[in-house]
């Protein structure tokens, strides 16, 4: 089973928002059947096109994936577990929409989870565990915000 992009490949460049509401963060199940982390939880965003800007990707992953309208965003360091991938992550707080499912060939499911969740889910990135968990106040978090 493949679980990841080819460490010896080109570097990924992967925008992903972090939305956080009401003391939870916003996860997606990537498909059992994707070729990349399949049956895991993940942010939502993806990968940047020729010439896109990190935060015009994560606008535009979040319109197709989730349905929402990014109104603030703010850059968070982090680095992925996979030297691969360099990943550009946003703290988003405030957005028009509600988050749905547009991808279901890429999402199984979508979910909120706290603090107290988080450590018994399987990510796609395990690097983003303790950013996540300090965000919302369960730990300390490890990684920098970027003003």
């Amino acid at each position: 089973m493949t679980v990841g992009p080819d460490p010896q490949s080109a570097e990924h460049e992967v925008a992903v928002a972090i939305l956080v509401r009401d003391g939870r963060t916003f996860l997606a199940h990537r498909h059992p059947r994707r070729e990349w982390y399949p049956d895991c939880w993940d942010l939502v965003g993806g990968h940047l096109e020729p010439g896109e800007e990190p935060l015009t990707a994560l606008r535009r992953e979040c319109r197709e994936e989730i349905g929402i309208e990014v109104q603030e965003a703010r850059a968070l360091q982090l680095r992925s577990f996979d030297p691969s991938i360099r990943l550009h992550a946003f703290l988003v707080t405030a957005w028009d929409g509600e988050p749905v499912n547009l991808a279901p060939h890429e999402h199984d499911d979508l979910g909120w989870f706290g603090a107290a969740d988080l450590p018994g889910l399987t990510l796609a990135d395990p690097a983003v565990l303790p950013l996540l968990l300090g965000l919302l106040g369960g730990a300390s978090a490890g990684s920098d915000v970027v003003e």
